[in-house]
Order: C-alpha cells, then structure tokens, then sequence
C-alpha cells in the first residue's frame, strides 16, 4: 500500500489501508484516515488532519504553510473531511493565528487541477472549484457552490450555498446564495434554478427565489428595503437567501 520510494516522517499517522503512491513525502503531524489514495510526487505536510475516503492526484501539495507574510511558522492546521477528490497541482494551504489558525475544507469537495485554497478559509460540503480557480485568504464558500474554471476570489468574500459562477469570474464582493455571477468584475445574471432542480428543490421554492432575485437585483432599492420586505416570506429557501444579505460583510454584487 505504501510505496518503497515514498518518504514518510514518523511523526506522521496513517490508517492501516491508506494507499501511498511513489516519490509521495508525507511530513510530520499528518494524520490521514482510512480509505484515502495518495497519489505519486504529492506533498502533505502538518498539523493537518486529513478524513476518510479522499483521493488525492500527483503533483498537489496539501498542508503547506501559507503564503501570508505574516506567518511566523505557528502551527497552524488545514482540516479536510471525507471523500474529497484533490486533483493536479492542487494546493491547499493552513491558516494564521491572525485568524482562527486554520483553514477548513468540508466532504464530497472537487478540488479540479491547479485550483488553490489559500490560509484561514473555509470551504463547505460538496463543492467544485473547477480548474485554476484561486481563493485568496479568508474566504468562505458554503455548501454546493460551484466556482467555474479561473474564477478568482478576493479575500474576505462569502459564496453562498448553491452559488455558481462562470468561467473567468473575477469576484471582489459576496455572491448570495442560490445567484450565478459571471464577468470582471462579476455581475450578477440570475437564480440557479436548474441547479436546484437537479437538487429536487420544490417548484414553488424556485418562483419564490425568482421573485426574490428581481425584488433585489432588478427594482432599484436599497439592500436594506428588499430585505425588509423579504422578511415577510415565508418560503424557507427564501430565509436562506436573506440571511445570506445580511451576512455579508464585503457587500454583495449588484
């Protein structure tokens, strides 16, 4: 299962059956669970604590430290879940005592080639990052977002659930749950309505979100008035979508 060419430190914790491909170096306070693949030439360093079932392809480098010059070599940690998939030159980075001195990657993730994580974020369940996307520090993206190829994220900016973007977005403010956005700078263009289909998503939900996007997005109020008036529904995909307004600290897109 591990391979004679692969270096691990000592001080590392491996699960009985996890698969370690050649010229791999896993470092020292690495704790990775059962089930996982670990491909050929993949770096993992530590504290990192790594779940059950992951696959992770050659070249990523998984638990460095950051890239922030404030980073003084604390032992800060990366947490990932379980049956994530971290393709190609992935690279996944722990976060500063500046923060909460760690970055945290939820289950059932998609990490495509070249697609960074950068220190302190925070990326929930069953989210795609398509290739070459980068998330700068701090960000956080909420479950079943999607992020298309060479999406770039400023630092601090929130992606809500089921949020999607195009190919070559460029975000500086908070996309709110349920919106797809594209463009640079990004704009907002509509509901992800076929996404919550394919999520089985109650069609009257879908009209309510709908009716929400033009109340926001389309008749000229203040972020403040379309929440207010918002308040007043009682659909629950509704509430998840305000709550996702109020939350946001960067601004959302408009």
């Amino acid at each position: 299962m591990i391979h004679p060419t692969a270096i691990i430190d000592p001080g590392a914790r491996l699960a009985d059956d996890v698969d370690v491909g050649p010229y791999s170096v896993i470092g020292p306070d690495v704790e990775i669970g059962p089930g996982c693949v670990i491909g050929p030439h993949v770096v993992l360093q530590g504290p990192m604590r790594m779940g059950a079932r992951n696959r992770v392809f050659q070249f990523a480098s998984v638990g460095e430290e950051c890239q922030d010059k404030k980073y003084a070599g604390e032992p800060t940690w990366l947490i990932i879940g379980d049956d994530n998939v971290i393709r190609e030159c992935v690279t996944l980075q722990r976060g500063t005592v500046q923060d909460k001195g760690e970055t945290r990657i939820g289950s059932r993730g998609l990490f495509m080639a070249y697609s960074h994580v950068a220190h302190d974020c925070v990326v929930g369940d069953d989210v795609i990052l398509a290739n070459s996307t980068q998330l700068a520090g701090h960000v956080q993206v909420a479950d079943k977002a999607i992020l298309g190829g060479g999406t770039l994220v400023h630092q601090f900016c929130q992606i809500g659930t089921h949020a999607m973007t195009g190919a070559g977005t460029v975000l500086f403010k908070d996309i709110p749950a349920f919106v797809m956005a594209q463009g640079n700078p990004a704009k907002p263009y509509a509901m992800n309505s076929e996404g919550l289909r394919r999520h089985q998503y109650p069609e009257a939900s879908l009209r309510a979100l709908k009716q929400a996007y033009r109340l926001v997005f389309r008749q000229g109020l203040t972020l403040e008035a379309a929440i207010a008036r918002l308040q007043q529904d009682s659909d629950p995909s509704v509430q998840t979508f305000v709550e996702s307004l109020r939350r946001s600290q960067r601004g959302i897109l408009r």
